[in-house]
């Protein structure tokens, strides 16, 4: 007897509009993916092909890449671009950050080309063992200066989305501290989105580190002296 995995997918925005059940019960076998669900709704709903790879997907509210396991009675969710398709992002969090889920939220059709940075801990700096990083942010300000960056980054360069995680917290080495993802039609655009943006965030955004080090000593380092 195949095991089933039972979950319930809801519909947004134009997806929904080719669907004639939202939300829908869907059983499938396991293990089940985000990608093997999505396969299962376009054998049904032949009209979500059209989008390519533009929808977007959460699991229980939160975004998921089609690799991403689904367990019984998860809620998925299938939507278009938001916000009329701008992929722009902006955001604080104490969770770990995951790259590449980073990344898939500006992949558009139209793009040739996504450049992500992944700045992480590292162990040493200026010849000390780091043991662990501390970030703090002032949250409200910080968020609306990586909006101005996102502003400008678009003037500046020919690109189509930009997006800007930035962890705070206690940050084991390794673990990364900051992505920036940039889409665009030619990846030398993103490159330099990429590139310019970080530039910005160090030396605007409110975000400190405090350096840990095996020795005991500790040491708070302002915005313009880190993520290098």
């Amino acid at each position: 007897m195949t095991n089933k995995v039972s979950i319930r997918v809801l519909f947004f925005g134009a997806a929904r509009d080719v669907v004639d059940a939202n939300p829908l019960d869907l059983s499938l076998e396991a293990p089940a993916t985000v990608s093997s669900a999505f396969q299962s709704l376009v054998e049904r709903f032949s009209q979500l092909e059209r989008f390519g790879r533009s929808l977007l997907f959460a699991v229980n509210q939160e975004y998921a890449t089609p690799d991403t396991v689904l367990k019984e009675n998860d809620e998925l969710a299938v939507f278009p671009p938001v916000s009329g398709g701008s992929h722009d992002f902006f955001e604080l969090t104490t969770e770990p950050i995951d790259v590449g889920m980073v990344a898939r939220r500006v992949v558009l059709p139209e793009c040739g080309a996504t450049v992500t940075l992944d700045g992480y801990a590292r162990e040493w700096t200026k010849g000390k063992r780091t043991l662990y990083l501390v970030y703090e942010a002032y949250d409200a300000m910080a968020l609306t200066e990586m909006q101005r960056l996102g502003v400008e980054a678009h003037q500046k360069f020919d690109i189509a989305h930009l997006g800007i995680v930035h962890r705070t917290g206690r940050l084991e080495i390794g673990e990364t501290s900051v992505v920036i993802a940039a889409s665009a039609p030619h990846r030398q655009a993103a490159f330099q989105a990429c590139e310019w943006t970080i530039k910005e965030l160090k030396r605007t955004v409110p975000i400190w580190k405090k350096e840990v080090y095996e020795s005991g000593e500790e040491e708070w380092v302002g915005a313009a002296d880190f993520h290098g």
